[in-house]
């Protein structure tokens, strides 16, 4: 009777054993799967069709830059261009000192190196200093004063062309390079305050408490402190301050008028004559001027994605 119950026993548990049995039950019906691989499928295919809309100008751009200008007048469009030409390149960055238009884009290319850079680091600064303000101290209106801030970010350009104009002039500070730092830096560093004060806001005040109790003044703790941690929302807004600055083209084609001050987007829009247009000569400017913020997003990639993703978590 005792051997019968064991045998009994085992087939009972062999059964709850059989191979399959378990996996069978949680295996996805066939309708489910079919779901899955649509949805799946059309994901990646809306991100091949963005990604195609979103690529498909640099790349016509970069084309345009080497292609003879049989090839950019040909209709329909070639997209592998027939003949190859560099020309256009050399004479943009090492041709003849008799070319206009190469040396002014020379100079407009190291102007916006110059106001660019400076422009950044001055914003940078003085929007630093003000975020902390803004995210950890608090005194009467401060809510105020920062939507007083944004304000002056959120005006149309085309509204503060001419005071501004107007003030350059009275200074006697148009067509110079200084004219447009200060005017970028007065829309730059608003940016600033407000990219990095919500940045300043995710990282912890204990951080802030435990270094006052060593002794540091409130300028040490953001120094030694704040600004380390945030190294990769730094990098980031930088990156954007240099390109709000780089690409800026109302005010520098107001304010500037001679290579001692013109601006890339000033000097590749010169390339516009009066009876017709050197598209080639266009897409190759543009293409030089799209590489240095290219590079530094290529240098500093590590830190951007950082800063961008850091600030959705809180502490």
């Amino acid at each position: 009777m005792a051997d019968t119950t064991a045998r009994a026993g085992g087939l009972r548990g062999g059964a709850g054993r059989l191979p399959g049995a378990g996996s069978a039950h949680h295996r996805p019906s066939l309708a489910t799967r079919v779901r899955r691989l649509g949805r799946g499928t059309f994901l990646y295919g809306a991100m091949v069709i963005a990604l195609a809309v979103i690529l498909a100008p640099f790349a016509w751009l970069l084309i345009s830059s080497v292609a003879a200008p049989v090839d950019l007048l040909a209709r329909p469009l070639q997209w592998i261009p027939a003949h190859i030409e560099l020309d256009r390149y050399v004479n943009l960055t090492v041709g003849s000192t008799l070319d206009d238009s190469a040396v002014s884009f020379r100079a407009a290319l190291v102007n916006s190196s110059i106001i660019a850079s400076s422009v950044t680091i001055l914003s940078m600064i003085v929007g630093t200093l003000a975020a902390y303000a803004f995210a950890r101290l608090h005194f009467p209106g401060r809510s105020w004063l920062i939507l007083a801030f944004m304000a002056t970010y959120m005006l149309p350009p085309i509204a503060l062309i001419l005071p501004l104009y107007q003030i350059m002039s009275a200074l006697h500070l148009r067509d110079t390079p200084l004219a447009l730092i200060i005017i970028y830096a007065s829309f730059v560093t608003p940016f600033v305050i407000w990219i990095m004060r919500g940045y300043i806001e995710t990282i912890s005040s204990e951080l802030d408490d435990a270094a006052r109790v060593d002794g540091c003044s409130r300028l040490g703790v953001l120094v030694r402190v704040i600004v380390p941690v945030s190294a990769p929302g730094l990098v980031s807004t930088g990156l954007l301050a240099f390109l709000m600055a780089w690409d800026e083209f109302l005010y520098a084609l107001i304010i500037t008028q001679t290579n001692a001050s013109k601006t890339l987007p000033v000097a590749i829009n010169d390339f516009i004559g009066r009876h017709g247009v050197d598209f080639g000569l266009l897409a190759t400017g543009g293409v030089i001027a799209a590489l240095p913020p290219v590079i530094i997003a290529f240098v500093f990639q590590r830190y951007i994605v950082a800063g961008l993703t850091a600030g959705s978590v809180k502490g």
